[in-house]
């Protein structure tokens, strides 16, 4: 029986939709884009709110199986779909994952994430808290980065699907990765694996979760 088409409610823009976008891709699932028209409120209307009361995207359907949040999306896809391989089974290589998810929901959304939204949708952050916190991060990850070859391990997983977007982005939010080797390095790495796909970049602004 083949696999029927997981609905990605997403807008294109949206860097925590392109981390399930992504996941799709590398895993290989057949996948039904649905846009969601951001500035113009799709994502408050009764319809779009009784799957994700939040009013946020991104929003999977798999076969009637309604998920929300990107970071709680790609542990369902990875648990269902990966074969063991973007989800460790092991409790310290899992706990390593959930770290970097964490990380994601954290310091990546309140860094990089937050600076891409005040220069490319004009969102009312501090800009240059938000650059201190996004270089306060890269040096972190810098550093590991030079002992892994990925985030959690030797091997790709959810928590490097989780960070890509917004720090390969980061630049669109006057962060620059001048300085960090190693993660250019792993962004490169992320961009070679099989069915990689990329975010396009922006124009303007949205709301994310």
């Amino acid at each position: 029986m083949s696999q029927q088409a997981i609905k990605l409610y997403r807008h294109p823009l949206s860097g925590h939709a392109h981390r399930v976008e992504l996941m799709l891709s590398l895993l290989g699932l057949p996948t039904e884009l649905v846009f969601v028209d951001l500035m113009k409120g799709a994502h408050k209307t009764p319809e779009f709110l009784a799957r994700n009361s939040f009013g946020q995207v991104p929003v999977i359907d798999d076969n009637g199986t309604v998920l929300a949040d990107s970071n709680a999306i790609l542990v369902y896809l990875a648990a269902k779909y990966g074969k063991g391989q973007w989800l460790p089974s092991d409790p310290v290589d899992q706990a390593n994952v959930q770290r970097w998810l964490s990380v994601a929901a954290g310091q990546i959304n309140s860094g990089p994430a937050t600076a891409r939204l005040i220069t490319v949708f004009g969102a009312g952050y501090d800009a240059e808290e938000a650059i201190k916190r996004s270089h306060g991060l890269l040096k972190v990850m810098e550093e590991e980065l030079g002992r892994n070859t990925f985030l959690a391990g030797d091997k790709p997983t959810i928590a490097d699907v989780a960070a890509y977007t917004y720090v390969s982005h980061a630049p669109e939010g006057n962060v620059a990765l001048t300085d960090y080797p190693n993660v250019r390095a792993w962004l490169s790495r992320i961009e070679a694996l099989p069915n990689f796909v990329g975010m396009q970049r922006t124009a303007k602004g949205l709301q994310e979760a």
